[in-house]
Order: structure tokens, then C-alpha cells, then sequence
């Protein structure tokens, strides 16, 4: 019998009642592994009341209390992060090295939230007027939700819930239905730390449960990951219903070689940046430009081999260099891609097309795909293809090449490598992108810095963790004090000022 999902509401799991149901593959071999259920309206709205009437016991609770919790967490999930990378490649097809990457930097998010008195902490100013003290404090929104992606089924729930639980919010969490099993144990993972039933619940679903989130009143903030026209709609339908929203969206990363790179230090990451994961990270690098006929040519000599020879095998080979798409919708859409590139016109000197692997022919596998000579009015450029292909963009100058990703509708990352310090600077600089790595191909910052893009890689005006999360998960609240004898007898018809 088929392994049924449902949802975890008040602190357990609870079937689905929608009726609705969407298949869970197994990426490796493409049979069906389990069905999850999707929440309809009314499920969302459970959800909802469940976490509205938690969510002010947790708020009241104090900032080490709740903390307290979160180190608890932390040691669960330490404990078990090896099954979690297990149940993880078993859905998503990710390496399960890969998927313990997944989970670190999910939990590495815990560690910061752990500071949250600290960055809870408000300002005072004592003496502001005569008799007049002003005070200011960071409140919890109140329920908030977060929508995330299938390619990262630990790290972007982690990235979301820590913050907003640290902060004293209740969190309802909408994972991808490719692929939340890890989602839902790492729910249970947080009622095992002391976290009370309700303040995290999680709902399965497709647009029906984010159209609900999005329109129900009980609902302060969400945050999202995803494509770049999902991530618009969640903003725009949000903020009409009155709801702080950050989307972050689509992303199409570059990276400049310049000639005085060093050529095998930039293949090892266009290599581990552009293929790991099959290509499925917002941060993939899925466009190399480089600078000069002569760099190009030399670029291509090297990384032709290497893309030749990436090994391709099931999630669960430990040796592999990345595994299977997530579904066989996913796989024929990047292969649509690749057969997008060659009718352009650009040159495709690897064709991972034709990869099968023996024992695993219904897996949902592409090889290493690598495009040369592919330009900018090309559709392969412009859009983001979330596989692993690689496109070769041949640039004449620094200019050229820092145009390129300046004049490009995402702006989420982008990378240059030079042993030129002041080439290095110039670009950090002049990036018109929200994320910049000099000698690093995918510069993901740690968690104590925020994570987000620029243009059409992000809606909103907040980022994922670090110190934005803080503020994107609280409101802020001043408050001015004057006792009875600092006051003055009479009324007052001016404005209050400082003189």
C-alpha cells in the first residue's frame, strides 16, 4: 500500500480531508514512493486557528525560553541529520552529501536565531525631554507563514521557522509537495525540543493552500522561495491583503573569467557550481563568461573533459557527482531547453541527452549539458533553466562581460575569478546583484549575514536570515514616558520638540 502524507497540526500528524492527493516519486527510479495530501481551504484555516490560539503563550514567554527550545532542536536535528539526508535524497534525487549540506546550512540558521535576545534587544534614551524617557522594543507579527521550494527541503524551512519562532511568532509551513517528508520530521523535530503544540503546524499543498494563506486575515507575514513569476503573484496578492511579504524569485548566476584566472581553480567551480544538484540551486552558476577569445578557448580546452566525465548516478551512490532531476516533469522541461539551445544556434559541445543509466532506465536523469558561443538575445540565456546546463557567453572586454549580468532581468548572484585585486573591487562595486563572489563560485553568505537578490530575484524589501530576518518577523514599537512630576499643568497646542 502507498505511504500516505498528511499535514502536522497541533503538535501531530493528521490526515488529509481535502480528498486530494499528488504523487511522490522516487527521483532515482521513477516509481511512485508515497502520496501526499493537499490541504484544501478549510485545512489551512485549522491550521491557522491552531496556531493563533498558541501563538500568545509563546510570544509571552521569554526570549531564553524560547531559545531554549531552539538548542534543543539544534540537538535532535544533529543527532539525526543522517537519516534526515537519507529521507531527503530519497525524494529530491540530491547526493545524500549533498542533502547533509542541505540540513547544515539549514541548521546553521538555528545557531544564529539562537542570539535572538540579543537582536531582540530595543534602544533606550534616558532624559530624551525634560522629564521624558523614550524606549523602543521589537513585537512578534503574530502567525506568519513561509512557502518553500523542493530544492532545498531542510535548509529553506529552517531558514524561515528559526527566526520567526526565535522571534515569538507561531509559523505555518507550506513545503513543495515534491518532496516533505524531512519538512514534516523536522516538525516533529521541534515538538520533541518543547516547542508547545501549535505554534508550528504544516500544511501540504498546491496553489489552492497558498492562495489561502495569502487571503486569510489571521495570516501577518509570508515569506517565499521560488520562480520568479510565483514569487511576483505571492507578492502582489499578499500586500492587497495586507500582508508583509518577502518573495524571493528566479535567478540566472554568472561567472567572469578574467584571463589572469587561474584556469583549473575556475573549472573546479564552474564544475561543482553549475552541475552539483543537477543544476536545481537558485545559487547555480548557469552562465560562464569569459574574457577574451583566448580565455574562452583555454576555458573550454579544460572544462569540455570535465563535463565529459561528471559521474551521474542514483542519490544514493555517495561517489556521484549529482543525481536525478526531482520528477519527470522537471527532467523534460530542462531537456526542452536543451533542445531550445541548438534550434538558436548556439554550439552545443556536450550533449547529456542521451544519459541512461543500466538498472536505473526510468530514473529521471540528464546528463552534463555545455553550450558555447550561446548570446544574449537567446531564450536559453535569458531564462532560468534549473538543470544541468551550462551556457558559454564569450565576452570582448571587462565591460562586456560586466554588462552581461548588469543588464539581466535576475540579480541574485554572480562571481568573478582574477588574482587582479583591483579588477576585484571595481566589479564588487559596480554589480547590479544582490550576491557577490570574488574567487567564489556560489557566495551564499553564512547565517549571520542575509541571503537575497536584486531586480527580479527578490519582492520586498527584506532578505532570508541574518539580521534582516529579525526585522522582517517583528514590528517595532516606540515608546515615550513622562510621570506626573515631570509634567506641567495646562494643555499643550504645540508639538512636542526637543527645545
Amino acid at each position: 500500500m502507498t505511504r500516505e502524507i498528511g499535514h502536522f497540526v497541533g503538535g501531530k500528524t493528521v490526515a488529509g480531508t481535502s480528498g486530494r492527493f499528488s504523487d511522490i516519486y522516487n527521483p532515482s527510479t521513477g516509481a511512485v514512493q508515497a502520496k501526499v495530501a493537499l490541504a484544501g481551504s478549510d485545512e489551512v484555516g485549522k491550521a491557522v486557528e491552531n496556531a493563533l490560539a498558541a501563538q500568545a503563550g509563546w510570544a509571552a514567554a521569554n526570549p531564553q525560553r524560547r531559545i531554549r527550545v531552539l538548542i534543543e532542536f539544534y540537538n535532535l536535528a544533529m543527532k539525526e541529520i543522517d537519516s534526515l539526508a537519507e529521507l531527503m535524497s530519497s525524494e529530491h534525487g540530491k547526493t545524500v552529501p549533498d542533502a547533509r549540506g542541505d540540513l547544515q546550512r539549514g541548521i546553521e540558521v538555528v545557531e544564529f536565531a539562537i542570539g535572538a535576545p540579543h537582536l531582540l534587544k530595543g534602544e533606550f534614551t534616558d532624559g530624551a525631554g525634560p522629564g521624558i524617557d523614550m524606549y523602543s522594543m521589537r513585537q512578534p507579527l503574530g502567525v506568519v507563514a513561509g512557502i518553500t521550494p523542493f530544492n532545498f527541503p531542510a535548509m529553506i524551512p529552517l531558514w524561515m521557522a528559526a527566526p520567526a519562532l526565535a522571534c515569538g511568532n507561531a509559523f505555518i509551513m507550506k513545503p513543495s509537495e515534491r518532496d516533505p517528508s524531512v519538512p514534516m520530521r523536522l516538525a516533529e523535530l521541534f515538538i520533541e525540543a518543547g516547542l508547545p503544540e501549535g505554534v508550528l503546524n504544516v500544511v501540504n499543498g498546491d496553489k489552492e493552500a497558498v492562495d489561502a494563506l495569502l487571503h486569510h486575515r489571521d495570516v501577518s507575514a509570508l515569506s517565499f522561495v521560488g520562480s520568479t513569476p510565483i514569487a511576483e503573484y505571492v507578492y502582489a496578492t499578499g500586500c492587497a491583503n495586507g500582508k508583509r511579504i518577502q518573495a524571493l524569485g528566479g535567478a540566472k548566476n554568472h561567472l567572469i573569467v578574467m584571463p589572469d584566472a587561474d584556469m583549473d581553480q575556475t573549472v573546479d567551480a564552474l564544475i561543482g557550481a553549475g552541475y552539483g544538484s543537477a543544476g536545481e540551486r537558485c545559487m547555480a552558476v548557469s552562465v560562464a563568461v569569459p574574457v577574451g577569445e583566448q580565455a574562452a578557448d583555454a576555458l573550454l580546452e579544460k572544462l569540455v573533459p570535465r563535463v565529459e566525465s561528471l559521474r551521474i548516478g542514483p542519490s544514493s551512490d555517495a561517489d556521484a557527482d549529482y543525481g536525478p532531476l526531482v520528477t519527470k516533469q522537471h527532467l523534460d522541461k530542462v531537456r526542452s531547453y536543451v533542445d531550445l539551445g541548438v534550434e538558436e544556434g548556439a554550439d552545443l559541445l556536450v550533449d547529456g541527452r542521451g544519459f541512461t543509466m543500466q538498472g536505473y532506465e526510468d530514473g529521471f536523469f540528464l546528463g552534463g549539458c555545455l553550450f558555447d558561443n550561446v548570446k544574449p538575445d537567446m531564450r536559453i540565456y535569458k531564462e532560468e533553466i534549473f538543470g544541468p546546463v551550462l551556457s558559454v557567453v564569450r565576452a570582448k572586454d571587462y565591460e562586456e562581460a560586466l554588462e552581461l549580468p548588469n543588464a539581466h532581468e535576475f540579480g541574485n548572484g554572480v562571481a568573478i575569478f582574477t588574482r587582479d585585486g583591483d579588477t576585484a573591487r571595481d566589479f564588487a562595486h559596480r554589480a547590479q546583484i544582490g550576491m557577490v563572489g570574488i574567487n567564489v563560485p556560489i557566495p551564499v553568505p553564512l547565517a549571520y549575514h542575509s541571503f537575497g537578490g536584486w531586480k527580479r530575484s527578490l519582492f520586498g524589501s527584506h532578505n532570508q536570515h541574518g539580521p534582516d530576518a529579525f526585522h522582517f518577523f517583528t514590528k517595532p514599537k516606540t515608546v515615550t514616558a513622562r510621570w506626573p512630576s515631570g509634567m506641567k499643568d495646562g494643555a499643550e497646542f504645540v508639538i512636542p520638540t526637543m527645545k
